[in-house]
């Protein structure tokens, strides 16, 4: 009997503490769940706060009047090599949109205020403010501003709003339909492939392919006649390491291979084109540097020595804009300039596509060439709106 006592208290005592074992697991189960309830409405909170944040730039326009905003007057030193200045606080797109429409409306166009807006913006704000026109007024803002305005004040304007993937892709089917295609109509696809990134050029097929429903390479070649053909699509087509990776065993044998070509006079070799159109532009201009070592002149005035047809003068102007980019598009600048009128379009090209590279470098390297300012070119050959605009986007205060 006291056996069978002793062994019930025992299990007793066992139900007990499997008991208590379940009362604690199960509040231990209740505390974490409701320490990851509190984590998930803190997570929420948090994410809402961000939406919130970030909702205030787009649409709730009326809630920067909370915050203490600089005057629109002031903005900070260009920073790089761009020329673009952006003001230190950046109104909403919205507040941007807002201004632009009333730009527009009633009796003729402010255009004073669409310089303000859209030549004190980057390309991520500009097209911020375009996605919130169209949202606002169920419009795109490029028909807007063709509608409103014009001459070649309009066209710069409109190029610079468009993303640039979408511009540089324009602008190379531009100058595909041009109907004599000589050097100076085929820069813009020169330009694009030499002296923009490896990852701008895969964006700007991707554009052209959406707008246009084939592709660069395809354009070039159902438009272009020999010698062109080739060395375009050898350029537009490959994808440059771009990294800054130099071989000098590398550089000097690819400096004997061009110089043993232009010595033949034969620039057409698919080894000359193969290394202009592959190579990364560290590694170029190292051959670039080395060939001037090793025979005494740069390649690209050996390249002219070859003779005056078509293909030495594209190749030439192939191997600048890889080599030295500023100093090709500051030699675009002053071709635009000299002589009888102005070639608008290679003028306002020029800027538009490098205010937010390497238009200060342009600058200094017109001034090195010519010995004269690129501003003070601009206001001599350029008068009103187009000027204005132009000189903003110099960071010149207008």
């Amino acid at each position: 009997m006291e056996q069978e006592k002793a062994r019930e208290g025992d299990e007793t005592e066992t139900e007990t503490e499997t008991e208590a074992l379940r009362r604690k697991s199960a509040g231990s189960r209740t505390r974490r769940r409701l320490r990851r309830g509190r984590r998930r409405r803190s997570i929420k909170a948090y994410l809402a706060k961000l939406q919130l944040r970030s909702s205030i730039g787009r649409r709730c326009s009326c809630l920067l009047r909370c915050f203490p905003r600089r005057s629109p007057g002031r903005f900070p030193p260009a920073t790089g090599m761009a020329t673009l200045r952006v003001p230190a606080v950046v109104p909403s797109p919205s507040d941007d949109c807002q201004r632009l429409r009333k730009a527009f409306e009633g009796w003729g166009t402010d255009e004073k205020a669409i310089i303000w807006v859209l030549g004190h913006r980057n390309a991520s704000q500009r097209r911020l403010i375009s996605e919130t026109y169209q949202q606002l007024y169920d419009q795109p803002l490029v028909d807007s501003l063709h509608s409103e305005l014009s001459g070649d004040f309009g066209k710069a304007v409109i190029f610079w709003t468009y993303d640039p993937p979408v511009r540089d892709a324009i602008l190379a089917n531009e100058a595909l339909q041009t109907k004599r295609k000589g050097i100076n109509h085929l820069l813009p696809i020169v330009e694009i492939a030499c002296a923009t990134s490896p990852h701008h050029l895969i964006a700007v097929r991707q554009a052209y392919c959406s707008l246009y429903n084939c592709s660069l390479e395809e354009d070039i070649l159902s438009t272009i006649s020999s010698p062109f053909r080739k060395t375009l699509v050898g350029l537009v087509s490959p994808y440059r390491y771009d990294k800054e990776v130099v071989n000098m065993d590398v550089a000097n044998s690819e400096a004997a291979l061009l110089h043993e070509a232009i010595e033949r006079k034969q620039l057409d070799q698919d080894s000359v084109l193969w290394v202009l159109g592959t190579r990364n532009i560290f590694q170029l201009r190292a051959t670039f540097q080395c060939y001037e070592q090793n025979y005494g002149s740069p390649v690209d005035e050996d390249i002219k020595s070859c003779g005056k047809g078509d293909l030495e003068s594209l190749l030439g102007v192939i191997v600048r804009c890889l080599d030295c980019p500023e100093r090709h598009f500051a030699e675009v600048v002053r071709n635009s300039i000299i002589g009888l009128g102005t070639d608008e379009d290679s003028l306002t090209r020029a800027i538009i596509t490098r205010a937010e590279i390497d238009l200060m470098k342009v600058r200094g390297e017109y001034n090195n060439m010519y010995n004269s300012s690129l501003d003070s070119a601009v206001i001599g050959d350029t008068s009103g709106d187009y000027k204005d605009f132009l000189l903003t986007l110099l960071g010149a205060k207008v």
